[in-house]
């Protein structure tokens, strides 16, 4: 499989030369899944990365954590993510426990998987490297910011006039 091609989709590998993404690719493991499979759950611990290769992706949120109702505890799905797209990149920041949990959503799903340690370690020993990956991911964070602020304020506004 040819890594590099699908590294390129990936907006976290942005302005990285052919040979970067050679090394980035040399970290790559596979993992493939089925539809409705757990790739990870919420509050779990954080320590790899992930490219969608070929596939979907259902990251979800469970309403239980923060004290939603019983009948209200089931995981929501909050984005559905699709080849060349990445997740579980919080953890290159801070490897803390995950902030939602992902879900194979299609049959034969196929994911690189990308070891923290091994990319920190890759950044490390190449900082031009490690600051575009860096780059890109603070910049992939703050849309993902950006657009979750944007869910709350709509649902807050709308919330507030359901009971006017």
């Amino acid at each position: 499989m040819d890594y590099v091609r699908i590294l390129k989709q990936a907006d976290i590998f942005y302005d990285l030369s052919d040979a970067q993404l050679q090394m980035v690719a040399s970290l790559c493991g596979e993992r493939h899944c089925k539809m409705g499979e757990t790739i990870f759950e919420e509050q779990s611990a954080s320590d790899d990365l992930y490219v969608i290769a070929r596939g979907e992706v259902d990251i979800l949120i469970n309403p239980g954590i923060v004290g939603a109702q019983p009948a209200q505890a089931e995981p929501v799905t909050i984005a559905t993510l699709r080849s060349g797209q990445i997740f579980g990149e919080i953890a290159l920041v801070d490897q803390g426990l995950r902030s939602a949990g992902a879900r194979s959503a299609s049959n034969d799903t196929l994911l690189l998987v990308i070891p923290r340690e091994k990319l920190l370690s890759l950044c490390d020993t190449y900082p031009d490297l490690g600051y575009r990956i860096m780059r890109n991911v603070a910049a992939d964070l703050a849309m993902k910011m950006r657009n979750a602020d944007l869910t709350i304020r709509q649902h807050l506004l709308w919330g507030a006039q359901q009971y006017r």
